[in-house]
């Protein structure tokens, strides 16, 4: 079983920045993939931000492109996502996906907040 917790969230300024953090536990944990989503109400969960856990190769959401970074921490088993010129329609739940031996598992989400 695999564990996913996110942190990081809060009330940021419009044009602020915040980092997110994702860490990842379990006793075999051996990802494929660990990802970054969002869900603001009233609508569908949006990607954000995928980094391949091996390569390092990452890929974003066309909104948060040249803002947003995702980066990783293999020896904590932790993405992280730097957002950065944040705007109000970033306001949403963040949720962290991972992929791991053929399963998908997802955190419980944190808040973050775009606002003067």
């Amino acid at each position: 079983q695999v564990q996913v917790a996110e942190s990081g969230g809060g009330l940021v300024q419009p044009g602020g920045s915040l980092r997110l953090s994702c860490a990842a536990s379990g006793r075999t944990f051996s990802p494929i993939t660990m990802a970054w989503f969002r869900q603001a109400p009233g609508k569908e969960r949006e990607f954000v931000a995928r980094i391949g856990w091996n390569s390092g190769s990452t890929n974003y959401g066309d909104s948060v492109k040249g803002r947003f970074t995702i980066s990783r921490d293999s020896a904590k088993n932790t993405v992280y996502l730097e957002m950065n010129s944040l705007k109000p329609e970033d306001a949403a739940v963040y949720y962290c996906q991972t992929i791991a031996l053929g399963t998908t598992y997802w955190g419980q989400g944190t808040q973050v907040t775009v606002s003067e």
